[in-house]
């Protein structure tokens, strides 16, 4: 399933006024950018992208969330951001049921990001279009397979460490024994 059918089923799952907001804001960003591409990370995150990401949205038990992972940089003329103001790279929105979206703020930041991140473009794979986190099926998971390989590396540190150890309790013993002999 492509990323946009999991945002699609994503705001559909939200019955209540999240919902809607999530539909709402994913219309704006579209209609800045229509080449913006839609991204479904992080096991349930909508991400938007070019050319690195824009943004990303959050629907949370009690607000939804919109971060700019390079906020900081943005300028904010119309004071839109009003979470996650003291970090030194992303800046959020939040908005609770009955917030209104600043249509032309939230849209001049959207084109701010685009444009930054045209600056410097992120790494991308040439032929790529969108991700999504779903595993596919007969494909072994490479999180899986590092994950095991980070607990058999572990162990072999710790028998490392641990004959080091038994090496210097043997040239200490020695040396006590060395020392006692010359004392007699």
């Amino acid at each position: 399933m492509d990323a946009s059918k999991h945002i699609d089923q994503k705001i559909a799952s939200l019955s209540d006024w999240r919902g809607e907001f999530l539909r709402s804001l994913r219309q704006l960003i579209r209609e800045v950018d229509a080449t913006i591409v839609e991204e479904w990370k992080w096991m349930g995150t909508p991400v938007w992208n070019h050319d690195g990401i824009v943004c990303l949205a959050n629907a949370h038990k009690h607000h939804v969330k919109v971060t700019f992972p390079k906020g900081a940089k943005l300028s904010d003329p119309q004071r839109v951001f009003n979470a996650e103001l003291e970090g030194k790279a992303w800046r959020a929105i939040d908005w609770s049921e009955g917030d209104t979206i600043n249509v032309e703020g939230l849209k001049g930041l959207v084109r701010a990001a685009i444009a930054l991140n045209g600056t410097k473009p992120a790494a991308r794979k040439p032929d790529a279009v969108s991700s999504v986190s779903a595993k596919k099926r007969g494909t072994p998971r490479v999180a899986a397979t590092k994950k095991a390989a980070a607990r058999a590396k572990p162990a072999a540190k710790k028998t490392a460490a641990a004959t080091a150890k038994t090496k210097t309790k043997t040239k200490t013993k020695t040396k006590t024994k060395t020392t006692r002999t010359a004392k007699k």
